[in-house]
C-alpha cells in the first residue's frame, strides 16, 4: 500500500503540499504551546518554534523529495528484481510476451480498421454535420439529378448540398486513350466540403452555365504525382476526355480523395459536362437515378429535423411529378462507404470481427492466467522462504504485479509494433489492380491509446491471480511439503477452470473460421447462371474512342465477327455489363395494358442487360424456352426481350411466358422471345432476382464487354483478342482478363471475411497450444526445468 500511495502522490502534488503545510503548522503550534507553558512570551515561543522547524517552503520540498525518492527507488528496485526473475525464466517470459502480443496485435489491427472506416470522420470541414441523402428503402441510395436540384433549392435545413457519381473516362494526351476512374461532381462539391486546392483552383457553382459548359479537370494528388511527375506547370494544360478537350485547372490536396473511403478517383470533372462525356443526358431525366447526394446541415439543426424537411420537399415533388416521384423519401446516413449499400453491411461485420478479436484477447488473458498460476504454484517454496525471513506479503504481491506489468508493457509494445506494420501493409495494398480501391488505416492516437489500455489490463489482471497464493501460503508447512496449504486439489481446480475456459473460447473461434470457409466454398459452387471458366473478357467503352451509342454498333459487330474467326474460339458475344461485375442497371416492369406508369403501379423491378447474339452460348447461360436473339432483331423489327425464370414466374405465374408481352423503359412494349435460367447478377448471396435481356441491335450500347469462350490458353487468347481489337481501331482502350479474375470485386468481401475469420481461428489454435503446454507441462519436474 505504501508504494501505491507514494505513486499516487506523484499525481496529486498540490494536495500533498497542502497536507504537508498543515502538518508542519500543527507541529509549530504544538511547540509554541509548549514554549509558552515553560514561561516564554507568545512572540518568543512562536519565534523559537519556527527556528526549530526551519523555513516552511524548504521543509515541504525536503519531505516531498524524500517521498518521491523512496517511491521511485522502490519502483526501480521492483523493476530490476522482476527483470532478473524473467531472465531466469526465459521460456515463461517469451511465452507470456508472445501470447499477449498476439492478443493485443489482433485487437489493434481490427480496431485500426474499424476506426479508419467507421469512427474517423472524413477529412473535410464540418464532417460532423455532413450526411448522405438516401431513400427510405435499405440499399436504395441513388438519386436523380432533377431530384437533387429540387432538394437543394427547396430545403431549409442544409447550409448547402452537392452531388456526385463515379464513372470512367478515356484520357489521352496525344496518343491512345487510357481508362481512368473519375468523380463527376456538382459545382458546389468542393466549396461545401471546404476543400482548398494545393495547386491552381477548383471549380465552383459559378462555373456552371448549362449543359457541357465547364470543360475543367481537378486532378487528385496521387494522379498528379504518378502521371505528371508533380509538375506545377500542369495547370492550364489541355487533355482529351473521350475525344473532347478539357483544361486542367488545379490539383486537390493530398489528404482529399473524394467522399468514399475505399474509392480514390484519378480526377474530378463538373457533372454538367457528363452528357458530353457519357453521350447521354441524364441531367434532365427525373427517372434516371444514379447519383449520390451529400448535404451539410446548418449549425444547430438535428438529423431528424433535416430528414423531416427533406421528406416535406419529397412530398411536394410527388404531387408535382406523380409519374416519377411517387413514393420518394429521404433518409440521412453518414457518408464514406457508399452509404448503406456497403456501409450498413460493413458495420455489423466489423463489429462482429471486433468481438472475435476481443475473444482472442480473452483467450490470451486466460492463457496468461493459467501460465501465471502454474508459475506461482511452482514458486511456492521460494515464496515460503521469503515469508519466513520476514518479507511483507504486500511487498511480495507488489513484486509479482511488477513482473506482470513488465510482461504486459513488453507484450503490448511488441503487439502494437506488429499491428502497425500490418496496418501499414494494408494501407499500401490495392486488392484489385484495375480498380482504385485503397484501404487507408493509418493508426492514430485512439488506436495507440487502446493498445496501451489493453496492454495494462490484459497483462496485470492475469498477474493478480497468483496473489491469492501469497496470502494463502503458510511458510513453515510450505517449506516442509513444497506446496501451498490450499493443496494440490485447489491448485489444479483453478488451473483446470482456466484451461477449460481457454479451450472453450478457442473452440468458438476455430469453429467460426471453419464455418466461414465452408460457407465460402458453398457460395462459390452455387449456380450463378453463367460459367466463367474458360472465358476471356475484353472490356471497352467505345465512347472513350469518340463513338456514340449508334456509331459504335458497326464496330462492335465487326469485332464480334473477327473474333469468332479466331481458331480455338467456340463462342463469342457482348454484354454491356457482365453479371456480378459491380455495375449494371435496373428498371421497372409493368404488365401489358398498364397506362398509369407511376412507380406505385410497377409489377416489380428487374436487372437488365444489353447482349448480342451468341452471348448466351459464350457465357454458358442455358436457354430454357423460346429462341436466342439474331441480327434480324433490329430497329425495324418488333421489340423483343429474353427474361429469366424469376421474371417469368413473377409476371405470369406458372403459365408460359414465350410470346407474351410487358412494358418497360417508359411505354415501350416488349415481346418475350425466350426464357433463360436464373442467375446471380449482383452478389453471391442475393435472392432470386428478375432479369431481362435486350438485343444489342435494338438498343445500342457503347459500353462493351467482349465475352470469348475458347480452348486457348489465357495468354494466347489475350494476345489474339488484343490483335483483333487493335487492328479494327487502335484508339479504343480495352482491358483483357479472365472472367474468373473479373469476379474479384464482388468476391472481395467474402474473401476478406473468410480470411479474417481464418486468421482469428489460427490465432486461437496457437493460443490453445501454448496455453495447454504452459498450464499442464510446467507443473512437471522435468518440464519445469525447461520452462524456467
Amino acid at each position: 500500500m505504501a508504494l501505491i500511495g507514494r505513486i499516487a502522490n506523484l499525481f496529486r502534488r498540490s494536495r500533498l503540499d497542502r497536507e504537508i503545510a498543515a502538518e508542519l503548522q500543527s507541529h509549530i503550534d504544538l511547540r509554541t504551546d509548549d514554549n509558552i507553558a515553560r514561561g516564554m512570551s507568545p512572540a518568543e515561543a512562536r519565534r523559537e518554534a519556527v527556528l526549530l522547524f526551519g523555513n516552511p517552503t524548504s521543509t515541504r520540498e525536503r519531505v516531498s523529495a524524500a517521498d518521491t525518492h523512496v517511491t521511485l527507488d522502490d519502483f526501480a528496485r521492483d523493476l530490476r528484481y522482476a527483470a532478473r526473475q524473467l531472465r531466469r525464466s526465459p521460456g515463461f517470459a517469451l511465452t507470456a510476451i508472445l501470447t499477449l502480443a498476439v492478443g493485443i496485435g489482433a485487437n489493434v489491427v481490427v480496431f485500426g480498421v474499424l476506426n479508419a472506416l467507421l469512427l474517423r470522420p472524413l477529412p473535410v470541414a464540418g464532417a460532423d454535420r455532413l450526411f448522405e441523402v438516401v431513400n427510405r428503402g435499405q440499399g436504395d441510395d441513388n438519386q436523380s439529378y432533377p431530384d437533387y436540384a429540387d432538394y437543394r433549392a427547396r430545403n431549409a435545413a442544409f447550409a448547402d448540398m452537392a452531388t456526385y457519381r463515379i464513372g470512367t473516362v478515356g484520357l489521352s494526351t496525344g496518343g491512345s486513350a487510357k481508362k481512368r476512374w473519375i468523380y463527376e461532381v456538382s459545382g458546389s462539391y468542393f466549396d461545401m466540403l471546404g476543400v482548398q486546392p494545393q495547386l491552381g483552383r477548383t471549380f465552383h457553382s459559378s462555373d456552371e452555365h448549362g449543359v457541357n459548359s465547364a470543360p475543367y479537370i481537378v486532378l487528385s494528388d496521387a494522379f498528379w504525382r504518378g502521371n505528371f511527375s508533380a509538375d506545377p506547370r500542369v495547370v492550364g494544360m489541355t487533355v482529351d476526355l473521350n475525344r473532347h478537350p478539357y483544361t486542367i485547372i488545379g490539383v486537390a490536396p493530398k489528404a482529399f480523395n473524394g467522399t468514399e473511403i475505399f474509392f480514390w478517383p484519378d480526377f474530378f470533372i463538373p457533372i454538367v459536362n457528363a452528357p458530353q462525356i457519357e453521350g447521354y443526358d441524364f441531367l434532365t431525366k427525373r427517372m434516371n437515378h444514379g447519383l449520390f447526394v451529400l448535404g451539410m446541415l446548418k449549425p444547430g439543426v438535428t438529423v431528424q429535423q433535416g430528414t423531416d424537411n427533406l421528406n416535406a420537399v419529397a412530398h411536394q415533388l410527388a404531387r408535382e411529378y406523380p409519374a416519377w416521384d411517387d413514393g420518394l423519401t429521404a433518409r440521412l446516413v453518414k457518408p464514406g462507404l457508399m452509404a448503406d449499400t456497403l456501409g450498413d453491411p460493413a458495420r455489423p461485420f466489423l463489429m462482429a470481427v471486433m468481438g472475435l478479436a476481443l475473444l482472442v484477447l480473452l483467450a490470451a488473458c486466460t492463457n496468461l492466467a493459467g501460465i501465471f498460476a502454474a508459475r506461482s504454484a511452482d514458486r511456492t517454496r521460494e515464496l515460503a522462504i521469503r515469508l519466513s525471513i520476514g518479507s511483507p506479503r504486500m511487498r511480495i504481491v507488489r513484486q509479482l504485479l511488477t513482473e506482470a506489468l513488465l510482461i504486459s508493457i513488453t507484450g503490448g509494445v511488441l503487439g502494437t509494433a506488429l499491428a502497425a506494420g500490418l496496418l501499414g501493409g494494408v494501407s499500401r495494398w490495392q486488392p484489385i489492380s484495375d480498380l482504385p480501391i485503397h484501404v487507408t488505416v493509418d493508426a492514430d492516437a485512439r488506436v495507440f491509446l487502446l493498445a496501451l489500455l489493453l496492454s495494462v489490463v490484459a497483462g496485470v489482471l492475469p498477474g493478480i491471480l497468483p496473489a491469492r497464493q501469497v496470502w494463502r501460503t503458510e511458510a513453515m508447512q510450505a517449506m516442509k511439503s513444497g506446496a501451498a496449504t490450499s493443496g494440490k486439489l485447489g491448485r489444479l481446480t483453478l488451473r483446470d477452470v482456466l484451461l477449460g475456459l481457454q479451450i472453450a473460447i478457442c473452440a468458438v473461434l476455430v469453429t467460426a473460421s471453419l464455418v466461414a470457409l465452408r460457407g465460402m466454398q458453398r457460395s462459390l459452387s452455387a449456380p450463378m447462371g453463367f460459367s466463367p471458366q474458360g472465358v476471356t473478357l475484353a472490356a471497352m467503352d467505345m465512347k472513350m474512342a469518340g463513338y456514340s451509342d449508334d456509331s459504335a454498333f458497326p464496330v462492335q459487330r465487326r469485332i464480334l465477327e473477327e473474333t469468332a474467326r479466331i481458331p480455338g474460339v467456340t463462342a463469342v458475344g457482348t454484354v454491356d455489363s457482365t453479371p456480378m461485375s459491380g455495375s449494371g442497371s435496373g428498371g421497372s416492369v409493368y404488365r401489358e395494358g398498364t397506362t398509369d406508369l407511376r412507380p406505385s403501379n410497377t409489377a416489380f423491378g428487374a436487372r437488365y442487360f444489353t447482349i448480342s447474339p451468341g452471348y448466351l452460348e459464350a457465357a454458358g447461360t442455358r436457354l430454357l424456352a423460346g429462341r436466342d436473339f439474331n441480327w434480324q432483331d433490329d430497329s425495324k423489327s418488333p421489340k423483343v426481350a429474353l427474361v429469366n425464370q424469376a421474371f417469368a414466374h413473377r409476371l405470369f405465374g406458372d403459365g408460359p411466358a414465350v410470346g407474351r408481352r410487358f412494358l418497360s423503359g417508359g411505354k415501350t412494349l416488349f415481346q418475350i422471345a425466350g426464357v433463360v435460367e436464373d442467375g446471380k447478377y449482383v452478389s453471391l448471396t442475393e435472392d432470386l432476382t428478375p432479369a431481362m435481356f435486350f438485343p444489342l441491335s435494338q438498343g445500342t450500347e457503347s459500353n462493351t464487354n467482349l465475352v470469348v469462350r475458347s480452348r486457348l490458353a489465357q495468354a494466347d487468347a489475350a494476345s489474339v483478342i488484343s490483335h483483333v481489337v487493335s487492328g479494327i481501331d487502335s484508339s479504343v482502350p480495352f482491358a483483357i482478363e479472365t472472367w474468373s479474375d473479373a469476379l474479384g470485386l464482388v468476391l472481395f468481401p467474402a474473401r476478406v471475411a473468410t480470411a479474417v475469420l481464418g486468421v482469428m481461428g489460427l490465432l486461437a489454435a496457437m493460443l490453445a497450444v501454448t496455453g495447454i503446454f504452459g498450464s499442464l507441462e510446467s507443473g512437471r519436474p522435468w518440464a519445469r526445468a525447461a520452462w524456467s
